[in-house]
């Protein structure tokens, strides 16, 4: 963030409307990390009789959920398609920040329903109100990106 914040200040271009350009490529990056951990057999679902579901070598005999492929659909191909048509409408070209809120708003949910489907952490569980470590984390995305949404409008 810090050299991405030098180089926009260097450049003369506006942090929120570069903001905008990273975030529409992360969910590429976002989804190659989740199919690197499919084929790692890491961070795998729970136990599931759909058929679909597949036994990791380090997850027990029982199948599971195969919740990485779940969330390189939702936080890359979903997201990407998301912000690639928002990308196209005036309403957001004119509304610097309009797509990292976006950004961060769809992610955070698409964490959160993910999150109900995978294995939480052995070394954390689950936590308050029954949610996981990422569901948790991904509050804080859900208000930001809701703030960055909303007071876009406001930077016209």
């Amino acid at each position: 963030i810090f050299a991405g914040l030098v180089f926009v200040r260097h450049r003369g271009i506006s942090p929120l409307r570069f903001a905008d350009i990273i975030a529409c490529a992360a969910p590429v990056g976002l989804m190659l990390g989740r199919l690197a951990n499919f084929i790692n057999g890491e961070l795998f679902g729970r136990v599931s009789y759909v058929p679909w579901a597949m036994v990791f070598p380090r997850g027990g005999p029982e199948p599971r959920h195969p919740s990485q492929l779940y969330e390189a659909v939702l936080e890359g191909i979903v997201l990407f398609g998301v912000l690639a048509a928002l990308s196209r409408t005036r309403f957001v070209s004119e509304r610097p920040g309009a797509l990292l809120g976006t950004f961060l708003l769809g992610y955070a949910i698409a964490r959160v329903i993910v999150e109900i489907f995978r294995q939480p952490d052995a070394h954390l569980g689950t936590m308050a109100a029954g949610l996981t470590m990422g569901q948790w984390l991904s509050m804080p995305m859900i208000i930001v990106g809701l703030y960055l949404i909303v007071s876009s409008g406001k930077r016209v």
